[in-house]
């Protein structure tokens, strides 16, 4: 059953007919921040920084400033920021990022739940939770990230760590900004923020070559977001997206012989094409039903579009038969290819419905006299995946041979309740999350079947509060790590059902944090991630992997702070010393229980360095603003069986470690409520690998950005 289209109209409704509430309107005043002075309706993974004190786990925040001062490029260049956070490259414009938290594979970033505004980011979080779009940086003014017992509040994903991204909140009176940005590789990136009456109107273009020859991004995002006041004790914000990306991008890396004989930059895959269109709405309401009961409510719906035509996706593809097989050995023997000469390509089309609806009661009250605050809430979400594949037979076809053609549907059902108990200094927070998933797969090809399965699970978790000061917090947490898998992992194209179980782990914290000022914030954090099945797909370590299965264990140590030194210089910085990232025992195919090749107890992790590092400086003087940032990642494997010496195909060996240099001068001109700034990405233009899934990707080459900003 395709999902119920009354649904959909009945949230649209809901957003309708609560605009039309405008004139009941009620404005309320909260303390002043940088874009609003009322109360907005939002869900918060963390809130503000004062909140840190009440979280029982590690948990970090970027804000606006940190954002604009680095003059970030890319969503990789913020979450780098964080502790225990790798972000792999790919296209070289972060459209598609490989987000990583202590060790998992960051392939897609299949292993990390993404919000925005508390809203899911992902356009299929249950049924198929890969990232093909992200949105753009520009788009946020701050970032949150979650790690430990806190996840289960929100799911599916509570494996590695929520990472919400906050949008700007609309201002009471006229203002706003426009900013231009221009730089070599052909790069600009235009944007427009205007707001006045609790509504805001975003625009962002932004173009540029990628890290690969042949490969150009555009793409444009346009943002609405409205406040509206419902009476004395309610209030709801809307938002609706567009987003569209064009791009000339593929999906291959390169062989070995080509890294070497054409240098690392080199794609020729000239007729790759990369298309999206997103569209989303949702709504947040607040309703306080006294001083002490507060509900929220999110509506939530997008659809997403995506068309991928591609003549290669791996550099042991031979699409195309025995053209296709002369094609791939020509590259594997570093000849000069042209894809005009095979007649082949393949279109990987793609459409996603998302749907949802999620309340949260929250509750101030007191059990035996034992002060404690209540948070509840159910979800119900509904997804459809609309996939097909056309094989056509030129390099530049748009139609041809339908070799694939099915849809997915994913119903989930959710409920979490948690408690946090007050004694004194100590605070004691447990807490209960359950997942019940139901997932159909409908093969549309002649002779096609359809296949069903359904999932239940219980999610626990404990956390810990200490706080012997108003500046120091202790904490202490254990959760249950749960992760879904993918509808077609566990529903064959005949119908028949694969014995897939959910990912499962045991998570254990053990940090602390010190805030001794607001601009000063310290966290170091103690993490074992013991996983009872650690699931592998296809794609994310050398790709003709096939579905795996595993036990593990990640354990590590993790920094972060922030230093004002107060005479105008200040240092910031995130380290991860991910000690332990082991296969313990060896990873086995799901079926046929086949060990993977080379796979064995005690061998690491692929794409797990053990070091990461990103650390910033910077002075200020006047009207100007400095900083000098390094982001090092230590050497990591590529394959289970930690393969060092490089395969012809590029897929396998070890990536050496790396480590780049970005500026940053911002120069403000108050008199004009101008800014000035100027940026330099891989400041030595070094070249080094970043991935070997699908052959060698390499990391982007210099980018040099010029740009002005002008508030009013």
């Amino acid at each position: 059953m395709h999902i119920n289209k009354q649904l959909i109209y009945i949230l649209t409704l809901v957003l309708i007919s609560t605009c039309t509430l405008l004139s009941q309107t009620k404005k309320t005043v909260l303390e002043d921040t940088i874009y609003t002075t009322y109360i907005m309706p939002v869900v918060n993974v963390i809130g503000t920084t004062e909140n840190l004190i009440t979280i029982p786990g590690s948990a970090n925040v970027l804000h606006m400033r940190s954002l604009e001062i680095s003059r970030v490029f890319t969503t990789n260049e913020a979450l780098r920021k964080f502790p225990g956070v790798n972000v792999r490259d790919e296209d070289g414009f972060g459209l598609r990022p490989n987000i990583s938290i202590r060790g998992l594979n960051p392939t897609r970033t299949t292993k990390v739940t993404l919000l925005e505004d508390g809203v899911p980011v992902a356009y299929s979080p249950y049924g198929d939770n890969a990232s093909y779009y992200h949105p753009p940086i520009d788009r946020f003014e701050r970032i949150e990230l979650l790690k430990g017992a806190g996840q289960i509040l929100f799911g599916p994903q509570t494996i590695g760590g929520i990472i919400n991204y906050i949008t700007p909140a609309p201002a009471e009176l006229f203002g706003g900004f426009v900013s231009v940005t221009g730089g070599n590789r052909g790069y600009f990136d235009g944007k427009v923020r205007l707001s006045a009456h609790r509504m805001l109107l975003d625009y962002t273009r932004k173009q540029g070559e990628g890290a690969r020859n042949n490969i150009y991004s555009q793409l444009n995002d346009f943002n609405f977001k409205a406040v509206l006041g419902l009476g004395s004790n309610q209030a709801i914000t809307l938002r609706a997206n567009v987003f569209t990306e064009n791009s000339t991008v593929t999906y291959s890396g390169l062989t070995e012989a080509e890294f070497q004989n054409f240098g690392p930059f080199y794609n020729p895959f000239k007729n790759d094409r990369f298309d999206i269109k997103r569209y989303g709405a949702s709504a947040t309401h607040n309703l306080e039903l006294g001083e002490s009961v507060l509900l929220t409510t999110n509506f939530y719906l997008s659809q997403f579009n995506r068309d991928w035509w591609r003549q290669s996706s791996t550099t042991t593809d031979t699409q195309g038969g025995a053209a296709g097989i002369a094609f791939r050995d020509a590259r594997l023997a570093g000849k000069k290819v042209n894809p005009d000469d095979l007649n082949s390509v393949q279109g990987r089309l793609r459409k996603y419905t998302t749907l949802g609806v999620e309340p949260r009661l929250k509750i101030l009250h007191s059990v035996l006299g034992i002060s404690s605050e209540l948070q509840f809430g159910i979800k119900v979400h509904f997804e459809e995946q609309n996939r097909r594949q056309i094989n056509g037979i030129t390099p530049t076809a748009r139609a041809g041979t339908t070799v694939e053609d099915n849809i997915r549907e994913t119903k989930a059902y959710s409920a979490f309740i948690v408690n946090r108990f007050l004694f004194g200094n100590f605070s004691v927070t447990p807490g209960l999350r359950y997942e019940y998933i139901s997932s159909l797969r409908t093969n549309r090809l002649p002779g096609g079947k359809a296949g069903s399965d359904d999932l239940g699970k219980w999610v626990p978790s404990l956390g810990v509060n200490w706080n012997p000061t108003t500046t120091l917090t202790v904490f202490a947490g254990v959760h249950r790590g749960f992760s879904p898998p993918r509808t077609e992992d566990i529903i064959g194209l005949v119908g028949t059902a694969t014995n897939v179980e959910p990912e499962e782990s045991t998570n254990w914290e053990l940090g602390a944090r010190l805030q001794p000022s607001s601009a000063n914030v310290f966290q170091v954090t103690l993490f074992r991630n013991d996983f009872k099945r650690l699931i592998a797909v296809g794609s994310i370590a050398a790709g003709a992997t096939p579905l795996a299965q595993g036990e593990a264990l990640f354990q590590g140590m993790e920094l972060s702070g922030y230093f004002d030194l107060a005479n105008g210089l200040y240092l910031n910085g995130a380290y991860t010393f991910l000690q332990r990232a082991e296969q313990t025992t060896p990873f086995q195919q799901v079926v046929g229980n086949t060990i993977i090749a080379g796979s064995a107890a005690g061998n690491r992790q692929p794409y797990a360095p053990k070091h990461l590092l990103t650390i910033a400086a910077g002075y200020t003087v006047d009207e100007l603003n400095t900083q000098l940032e390094a982001v090092h990642v230590s050497e990591q494997f590529a394959d289970f069986a930690n393969t060092t010496i490089p395969t012809a195909d590029g897929q396998r060996g070890k990536i050496g470690a790396y480590m780049i240099w970005n500026a940053a001068f911002n120069y403000n001109l108050e008199i004009f409520n101008t800014t000035l700034f100027l940026t330099i990405k891989n400041l030595t233009n070094k070249i080094y690998i970043v991935d070997r899934t699908r052959g060698i990707l390499v990391g982007s080459p210099r980018l040099i950005q010029f740009g002005m900003q002008w508030k009013f």
